[in-house]
């Protein structure tokens, strides 16, 4: 037996899965990502794919990565670079190599360095470890054979004994890092319940990845242990912005009371929604897989007219074509949740990476004027809160309401503690009143919110018809007068310039900074930490991150000029600025942009703001 080694405390590590997309590193950093969020260490995780179904085997072009960041205390981010990299062939190494530290210690599968895979991946030598310049510690083991050797007597063909390649990966990191391999254990037999052969193979083939690491450890210094500092006792999970998303509409029909009801098409990266709620009939939860989007919003706002709680999900080039029928949503003033989680565009794009290039589309996407609240999710497990929200406003102010998450934080997950849905505030829909049976018009409103009062189909004394064209502001008929259109147009902004949305927040240094970075949505945690490097180097930075972006919070204006210099950070070429410009004289802030698809780097906003800092 190899001797014992030391065993390291760290605060955080960052490791990084990467390989051919069908070596299941999405489901090894998940495995990871869960045993560290069950014993209690703060995770953000990043799932970064290609496009392709299936790119050709071994090509640069097919590798697939995932992020992993564990904390003892709160992060924030998936990380800038990593500490451990985990490259199943030349391929991965080739393209992922950039993530790792200079300090990071590096896994690779020796078997997938033949001849023909350094070829594919367009090395010259036959040494890429020095062909690269790698001068960090390389874990080279040959991972294929000591997979096969350990499922020899499984009665498995080699195909399906190489789609476990991937636990051993995970074992391996699960020995570095001392994790409990009952954990790893429990969350196989859970996703393979349904193939109790294969979860044991993969269990079998885990331990193996763990043990070599135990018994032959001589280019490893040391292993580590992170241990958890959570002080906010509950019962936690890892879970994804789109379950959690998911699970918020679920939580806010239960609290109000209403069937939900779901009309979608699948679109990368929004398709989980539609899995997760297609799971929970028993919850009352109607899904419709539709024809296109089209259908897929139009059956959403027949299901409000109906009474339920009408969703439909998509991205962007979703919401272009259901525009159509978000202005019948405005026109009908029915509630509505759209759920868009932004990818990389314009067009098909970069459908499996994010930006935050949605937002003009989302307030000003639809013909005539139809504003609608517009509010953006900030972490995979806001995406909860935000959805019950967008479900609250749309249900108590007879609205359509557009949700904005992305890729990033749909795809990427984080540690979530169960919340307790009595602590969320109560949905009040502006229902019709007994008073009004027999003299009920549509648009009939409270006269404090300009709400209009809902009725819905089958309630007797309250019939009457809604539709796309405009309608008489007190009988509801059909009405082509210009005095009532103007009304009309007037009316409905008028409502949703009245919603009540919490005050915009500022973190940091909110007394006397220098600089107030300012972003709205998934950017939070990268714009977060970067806050925190540059008070922590001596400067005085605040930040003010966005969640409702209409209605504006009532004291934009007032924090936004309270600041010597201000810059406006956003995963786009500047439209939360411009949009800030509009609603704000005399406003003209510093800006950050990048549309590069991925998520920022803590290291490039530090350097950018100081930069401004020092101006």
């Amino acid at each position: 037996m190899a001797n014992e080694i030391e065993v390291k405390e760290l605060e955080q590590v960052v490791v990084r899965f990467s390989g051919d997309s069908g070596d299941g590193m999405q489901l090894a950093g998940n495995i990871f990502s869960t045993v560290s969020a069950t014993v209690g260490n703060d995770i953000s995780t990043f799932p970064d794919y290609p496009a392709d179904i299936r790119a050709p085997q071994g090509s640069l072009t097919g590798v697939s990565g995932f992020q992993v960041h564990v904390g003892a205390d709160k992060v924030y981010t998936p990380g800038d670079l990593c500490d451990v990299l985990v490259a199943m062939n030349a391929a991965a190494l080739k393209t992922q190599y950039k993530f790792a530290k200079p300090t990071a210690c590096i896994i690779i599968d020796t078997d997938a360095f033949k001849a023909t895979d350094l070829q594919k991946a367009e090395f010259k030598t036959d040494n890429p470890i020095e062909e690269m310049g790698i001068k960090q510690d390389v874990i080279a083991a040959p991972i294929s054979k000591l997979v096969q050797e350990c499922l020899a007597d499984s009665g498995m063909d080699v195909k399906s004994m190489m789609k476990c390649r991937n636990m051993f990966a995970v074992g391996l990191v699960c020995w570095l890092f001392n994790r409990d391999l009952n954990l790893a254990e429990n969350y196989i037999r859970e996703k393979f319940a349904k193939k109790p052969g294969i979860a044991e193979a993969n269990i079998k083939v885990i331990h193996a990845g763990y043990d070599y690491g135990h018994n032959t450890h001589s280019s490893v210094a040391h292993t580590y242990r992170i241990e958890s500092k959570v002080t906010v006792p509950g019962k936690y999970m890892d879970i994804t912005g789109n379950k959690a998303t998911a699970y918020g509409l679920m939580a806010a029909a239960e609290k109000v009371g209403k069937k939900l009801f779901l009309g979608s098409y699948p679109i990368t990266p929004a398709t989980d929604i539609l899995h997760e709620l297609a799971k929970h009939k028993s919850m009352g939860v109607i899904t419709m897989q539709c024809e296109d989007e089209i259908s897929g919003c139009a059956s959403a706002v027949g299901a409000a007219f109906a009474g339920a709680l009408a969703v439909t999900s998509t991205s962007g080039p979703g919401v272009c074509l259901k525009s159509e029928a978000m202005n019948l949503a405005v026109i009908t003033e029915l509630p509505l949740v759209l759920v868009d989680v932004q990818r990389g565009g314009p067009s098909t794009g970069l459908p499996t990476k994010s930006e935050q290039a949605d937002l003009l589309l989302a307030l000003f996407g639809r013909s005539g004027e139809s504003p609608l609240p517009v509010i953006a999710a900030t972490s995979p497990t806001d995406c909860f809160d935000k959805a019950y929200m967008a479900c609250k406003i749309a249900l108590e102010h007879m609205t359509p309401v557009i949700l904005l998450t992305d890729g990033f934080i749909a795809n990427g997950s984080s540690a979530w503690k169960l919340p307790k849905l009595a602590d969320y505030p109560a949905i009040n829909p502006p229902y019709v009143t007994p008073e009004m049976k027999d003299n009920y018009a549509p648009y009939f409103r409270n006269p404090e919110t300009g709400v209009r009062y809902w009725a819905t189909p089958g309630q007797e004394g309250y019939t009457h018809i809604v539709g796309g064209l405009e309608k008489d502001s007190k009988t509801g008929a059909i009405s082509t007068n210009p005095e009532n259109h103007d009304l009309m147009v007037r009316l409905r902004a008028e409502k949703i310039a009245k919603i009540e949305v919490p005050d915009v927040l500022v973190e940091g240094c909110a007394d006397d900074a220098d600089l107030l970075i300012v972003g709205f949505g998934s950017t939070y945690g990268h714009l977060y930490s970067a806050m925190k490097e540059l008070n922590a180097k001596g400067n005085k930075v605040a930040l003010a991150q966005f969640s409702y972006i209409n209605p504006l919070p009532k004291n934009t204006a007032e924090v936004l000029k309270r600041y010597k210099k201000v810059v406006v950070a956003e995963q786009n070429l500047g439209q939360f600025a411009g949009y800030l410009r509009m609603k704000i004289d005399n406003f003209a802030p510093y800006q950050f942009n990048e549309v590069k698809g991925q998520p920022f780097t803590v290291s490039a906003l530090v350097d950018a703001f100081q930069e401004i800092i020092n101006k």
